[in-house]
């Protein structure tokens, strides 16, 4: 006897009645579902109803036995539970039936809120059934005859002749007598089990005609118009979500239209667990046009299903993947050596070949190739947006970034690497002018602004990018900052003449426009504590201060007047805008930062600058550019010596010793310096700059905090969140890493918003369904490039001012290049990189074809299939399917077994 009997006999009538699955147990979701909210006198009079064929109140009363006013509480204590549905006739009477489970009564009773929200079970349930119960349906339904059905983005499909009504979500609009929309059942059961995926439930699916009377008479939707639709849906498709509907009830006849992300939705699950992706599918396929992808990524990393991925457009010794090749369900047995259980965390960007380097090598992954044909089609507008997809800073980055992406390019292995880095300096002038500055528009799934307030500590180039892609996506964001002055080390440890201060303000002054608030001149931890700004309603917090300290080297004399660390010096220039540096100076050091030291001091007065450090010419950290560019300022670079004694007297700095270094690494490359301690030099100075290295000055930041550290002071945190042991701070740039690059820092202040984005909404997974952007080059070596197939013009050289003045000013005499310049460089680049379309996978929604600036993808009709009636598509179309399946898989496998042994 099972636990309650009618409740089992309701679950098992719709079961039956559905044709799906009988012998329902109490440990099946069908039976857990409705056990917590179902009553005894609520299933009696469920038993009077029929699966989806209306009846009357008066008439489930003379089935049950009941009076029709007993019946109708019942019955709309049912309907308000999700677990049947009541709509009015057109003569006012109320009619009920009852739905199939999915898609029926299982979302219908998750977008109960009250229910759900109490008995997570619910949530459970509608999980475990969209899983269980369709691994048999999932091989055996045909393209168009699935439960759920993809419906193309309207305007990837405009063009297209042979395009269906049923296919157009417009047509479904216009014919709606009304229309409401609710939030995802999908997605709210994923955020009960604490699987949310980032993509929030709010406002995300339509319902049409008497979907959405029954969604409105109950209270899980609220009645919108034709225009408050078409928005839903426009926001959908700029999110990157998948429209789908019921298909239940043959063509142009959905009752909803739910707006899809791959990590999240049971329905695509299907597809992607199970990888039989004609459940789910369109009549369309995307298709790339090779000759217009620029592999900028845009239609990959907005795939929800993963069927598009970068690859190699040039020509290989060796094979690389140009296609994919897949079993088929129609003639293959399926079973779990065929399925993707792990789909919501193995997604890849890039095909096993790999792709374009600049962009793989690149620390934010921007889209190099696609900006720089943009650049060259002179839409310098749209180049500025698709940067500032992934850095904000362009400006910035076009002045001192360190060019991974050159030194990558293939071009190098030609004659020069493209001048990417100065092609985005000439893109990102626009964003020096109020005018022509680009600042995006907010964008999320709810359409309005966030409530969840969040604090970014430190606004260098890892607190900014954060700053700015929580802005962008509706948070209300205030970053503070002990300093004064914004920008952290880009403001206080980079020389003017490498970036003047006015081009970091006009990147901050953008992200003010984006509602952004500053507060500087505050030390957090010293002049207000964390506990204090939760206590302000603060949820989360991004710590990106930076290592703005230095370092000493740990010998005698390091206290002495005139010795001071680099860091510290170039600060007080910057802060201060002392100049007045007397006598002979030392620099200590062989970085990017020492130069950097080198050359202020030049300007700041110092009759003679050397510089020493332990590393060989050949090794040195310091970028080759920058190392010819001190030494064009008469700066002398001393290679392979180290420190041994500071000389003083009365209290001032005299002179140094050094010692000759052997060797920096040991046999197994850890720093581990040798010395020949006989070997010496004196060197007479008034002033010591030591520049080997920075430290982080926590002060009382993370007082009373469960944030762990490393032995040399950064932040101990997960690698993919930036998470730290204290659940709402996260971590990003120098603190973490140690001292790096900005675009590294940029790079992590993005992956910081997404993860806060997840934290502060409950239920949100912070790596489930997330983007590992784990790119991998293509190999240069084995990459054919005929010399009649590409521009043979030399690498483009930016103009400086003045030359001679270069060693006696703070300005920054470098000029942009000129268009005439750009054009020319563009021009070089050989376009690695290329799309590619798994059309096995492809499901066609089109979403694709929405992101792509270059006409490079479209959606191409493949099939000509529809759904029809429920009723008719177990028997009347699986039926057959399963037996010509049988057929398929006996032939194949007598097929393959012949070709085997003729091998």
């Amino acid at each position: 006897m099972s636990k309650r009997p009618l409740i089992m006999k309701l679950a098992n009538k719709v079961s039956i009645e559905s044709k799906t699955y009988t012998g329902i147990k109490e440990t099946d979701s069908e039976y857990k579902i409705l056990d917590p909210v179902v009553t005894d006198e609520m299933a009696e009079v469920g038993l009077g109803l029929k699966v989806r064929k209306f009846l009357t109140t008066a008439e489930v009363a003379k089935k049950v036995g009941k009076p029709e006013d007993y019946c109708y509480e019942q019955l709309w204590k049912l309907s308000d539970a999700g677990v049947c549905k009541v709509t009015k006739r057109e003569d006012g009477v109320d009619t009920w039936f009852l739905p199939i489970w999915v898609p029926g009564i299982m979302e219908m009773m998750v977008a109960n809120k009250e229910n759900v929200e109490k008995y997570p079970v619910i949530a459970e349930c509608f999980e475990e059934y969209t899983l269980k119960r369709t691994a048999m349906l999932a091989p055996n339904m045909p393209i168009g005859n699935g439960l759920m059905r993809v419906i193309p983005v309207e305007k990837a499909i405009s063009g297209e002749t042979t395009a269906r009504s049923f296919e157009e979500i417009s047509e479904y609009i216009e014919n709606s007598y009304m229309l409401s929309v609710a939030d995802c059942s999908c997605r709210r059961s994923r955020r009960l089990m604490g699987e949310g995926c980032g993509h929030l439930e709010k406002d995300m699916c339509i319902q049409l005609n008497d979907g959405a009377e029954y969604f409105v008479r109950t209270g899980k939707a609220r009645q919108i118009t034709k225009e408050e639709a078409y928005e839903i849906v426009k926001r959908a498709e700029e999110n990157g979500l998948v429209h789908q509907m019921p298909n239940l009830d043959g063509p142009g006849k959905g009752l909803a239209i739910c707006n899809c992300c791959g990590c999240s939705c049971f329905s695509l699950r299907v597809g992607e667990y199970y990888n039989t992706f004609d459940f789910v599918r369109s009549n369309y396929v995307a298709q790339i046009d090779p000759n217009k992808c620029v592999a900028c990524g845009q239609c990959v990393e907005n795939c929800q299903v993963n069927a598009l991925k970068l690859g190699q457009k040039l020509c290989s010794k060796t094979p690389v993947v140009t296609e994919f090749k897949h079993d088929h369900p129609q003639n293959t047995k399926w079973g779990p050596d065929k399925w993707n259980p792990e789909y919501r965390t193995t997604r890849k960007d890039v095909v096993d070949t790999g792709t374009a380097p600049c962009k793989t090598n690149c620390p934010a992954h921007i889209a190099i190739q696609g900006y720089i044909k943009l650049a060259a089609q002179g839409k310098y507008r749209e180049a500025l947006e698709l940067i500032k997809k992934e850095n904000p800073l362009p400006a910035v980055c076009g002045r001192i970034c360190n060019r991974r992406c050159e030194s990558a390019c293939t071009r190098g292995d030609i004659d020069e690497p493209i001048a990417i880095d100065e092609i985005k300096k000439f893109i990102a002038q626009q964003d020096l002018n109020a005018e022509t500055r680009y600042v995006p528009a907010m964008i999320n799934t709810i359409g309005e602004p966030f409530t969840n307030k969040i604090a970014v500590i430190g606004a260098g180039p890892a607190g900014l990018s954060c700053a700015f892609f929580l802005a962008q996506n509706g948070y209300p964001v205030t970053v503070f900052e002990k300093e004064n002055k914004l920008g952290g080390m880009l403001t206080l440890g980079i020389p003017s003449f490498r970036l003047e201060k006015d081009v970091v303000e006009a990147e901050i002054d953008i992200l003010r426009e984006m509602g952004v608030t500053f507060k500087t001149g505050i030390e957090v931890g010293k002049d207000v504590t964390l506990d204090q700004l939760r206590a302000e309603g603060y949820e989360a917090f991004y710590v990106a201060i930076g290592a703005q300290g230095g370092r000493n080297i740990g010998i005698p004399g390091e206290d002495a007047k005139g010795v001071i660390t680099g860091v510290k010096f170039l600060r007080n220039i910057n802060l201060n805008g002392d100049t007045n540096l007397s006598g002979r100076t030392v620099v200590v050091g062989g970085g990017n930062v020492a130069i950097d030291v080198a050359r202020t001091a030049a300007r700041a007065g110092s009759s003679d600058v050397s510089m020493f450090c332990l590393e060989s010419r050949d090794i040195m950290p310091a970028a080759v550019d920058e190392i010819e560019e001190a030494e064009a300022e008469d700066i002398v670079i001393n290679n392979s010596w180290g420190p041994k004694e500071i000389l003083i007297e009365d209290g001032k700095v005299k002179g140094i010793v050094f010692k000759k270094c052997t060797a920096v690494f040991d046999s197994d490359h850890r720093f581990n310096p040798q010395y020949a301690e006989d070997d010496t030099m004196t060197i007479e100075c008034e002033n010591l700059l030591l520049s080997i290295g920075q430290s982080i000055l926590w002060g009382d930041l993370l007082e009373g905090s469960k944030v762990e550290f490393n032995r040399n002071q950064t932040c101990k945190a997960d690698s993919f969140t930036y998470q730290t042991a204290q659940p709402d701070i996260f971590v990003g740039g120098d603190v973490y890493t140690g001292p790096k690059f900005a675009i590294d820092a940029i790079a992590a202040g993005k992956e910081g918003a997404v993860s806060i984005h997840r934290f502060v909404h409950p239920g949100q997974s912070l790596v489930i369904g997330r983007d590992r952007r784990q790119y991998k080059e293509l190999d240069k070596k084995n990459a054919i490039i005929p010399l009649d197939s590409y521009d043979n013009t030399s690498r483009q050289k930016a103009a400086k001012i003045d030359d001679s003045k270069e060693k006696e000013t703070f300005r920054d005499l470098r000029r942009a290049f000129t268009e005439k310049q750009v054009k020319k460089e563009t021009e070089r680049c050989l376009g690695c990189g290329v799309t590619i379309v798994d059309e096995y996978i492809c499901v066609g929604c089109g979403i694709c074809t929405t992101k792509c600036k270059f006409d490079a993808i479209r959606l191409v009709k493949k099939t000509d299939t529809h759904g029809v009636p429920f009723e008719k598509a177990i028997i009347g179309v699986m039926a057959p399917t399963m037996i010509k399946r049988v057929g398929k898989i006996a032939i194949n496998k007598v097929t393959h077994l012949f070709s085997k042994e003729d091998k």
